[in-house]
């Protein structure tokens, strides 16, 4: 395994939630691990260095702010497609 700068950033949409969240995030080490346990458990990883690096400022837990709503819902919509189609 490498060690780099690329930040990682996993986030979540449940039903009935106001809007996604932020999961986890990380840089260095905890990014490799964090996309090593989403490859790991069959999530799609995409890479989107422009949206990580505006979301990477959030705590864990917080909601995606309003201005990356298109861009998260969208990524969001391409994950869920792929999931579907593998299953």
């Amino acid at each position: 395994m490498k060690w780099h700068s690329e930040k990682a950033i996993a986030v979540k949409y449940e039903t009935g939630m106001p809007a996604p969240f932020v999961l986890a995030k990380g840089v260095g080490y905890m990014a490799d691990t964090i996309i090593r346990l989403a490859e790991k458990a069959g999530i799609p990883v995409l890479r989107q260095p422009d949206i990580a690096e505006k979301l990477f400022y959030l705590e864990t837990g917080a909601f995606i702010p309003e201005e990356c709503f298109e861009a998260v819902a969208q990524m969001l919509v391409y994950v869920h497609t792929i999931s579907q189609r593998v299953k």
